[in-house]
């Protein structure tokens, strides 16, 4: 699990490699990842955008931006948390993501951190 906390909102992640939805022959190696958000602010909060940076095992990077998650722009209650699915296809076995959600309260909008995470084939535990 990979854990960043900005502005007492903390974004957790745990990725994982989906062999049913991979094909190592064309290559391509899908992964999913599960998101935690959890609100340890006082104020109620919207997830309003992403911006993903994801970067394969030769080092290309592709910048991926867009409203909300998933389709959504959750609103997060302090001390609740948003959990959600997704997914992201790879050229190579390993890569690696991080990006930022923007946020807005009532009084302001701002940018919070998701963590650096690495998206590994099992068999580059070795």
């Amino acid at each position: 699990m990979y854990k960043e906390t900005t502005r007492n909102i903390q974004v957790e992640v745990v990725p994982q490699y989906i062999s049913e939805q991979s094909f190592p022959e064309i290559p391509v190696y899908f992964y999913k990842y599960t998101v935690k958000i959890t609100n340890e602010s006082n104020h109620l909060i919207q997830l309003i955008d992403r911006h993903w940076i994801i970067t394969d095992g030769r080092g290309v990077v592709e910048h991926v931006q867009g409203p909300g998650v998933v389709g959504q722009q959750p609103l997060i209650h302090p001390g609740q948390t948003y959990t959600y699915d997704s997914g992201c296809p790879l050229p190579t076995k390993t890569g690696n993501m991080r990006g930022t959600y923007g946020i807005k309260t009532a009084e302001e909008s701002f940018r919070i951190q998701v963590p650096l995470f690495f998206l590994r084939h099992p068999d580059t535990f070795n």
